[in-house]
């Protein structure tokens, strides 16, 4: 079963997963708002939010950025999905994704981009790590379809 979790987005509304028990969702955790590789994540997820409509999904963005990055990251990029704010990094760190990383020669703790696929009934039925970002909404939408 998918750990359960409560966050707020970017409008401060709280959003709880077993809220969204019978519908498949798309948990993808992202490094930081508004760089490149987040960036064209984020607005591939967008794009293809009539494919996930249709296919009853919800799609939520994590990172550990605060409620107002996400509020003008959304905004610049017109994302329709909420994204969630999990400051203290307990979520990041339930799911396993808060983790060692390389830069430049330097090591940091860091979100790793991953995508956590979940079943109506609450369970995660696929887990996507060292996530690209380009074609990764089309790859997750493919899986729901054939699942």
């Amino acid at each position: 079963m998918a750990p359960d979790f409560r966050l707020p987005d970017q409008d401060n509304n709280w959003h709880k997963l077993s809220d969204y028990r019978g519908k498949w969702v798309i948990v993808y955790f992202y490094p930081k708002d508004d760089t490149p590789g987040c960036t064209s994540e984020a607005c591939s997820m967008r794009d293809n939010m009539v494919k996930f409509n249709s296919l009853k999904t919800v799609v939520l963005g994590i990172s550990v950025d605060g409620v107002k990055s996400h509020k003008k990251f959304v905004d610049k990029y017109g994302l329709t999905f909420p994204l969630l704010s999990d400051e203290k990094k307990e979520v990041v760190q339930t799911y396993g994704v808060w983790q060692k990383k390389k830069f430049l020669g330097k090591e940091y703790m860091g979100v790793a981009r991953s995508t956590f696929l979940i079943d109506p009934e609450g369970k995660i039925v696929k887990i996507y790590e060292k996530v690209k970002p380009e074609g990764h909404a089309e790859e997750v939408a493919n899986d729901i379809m054939v699942s």
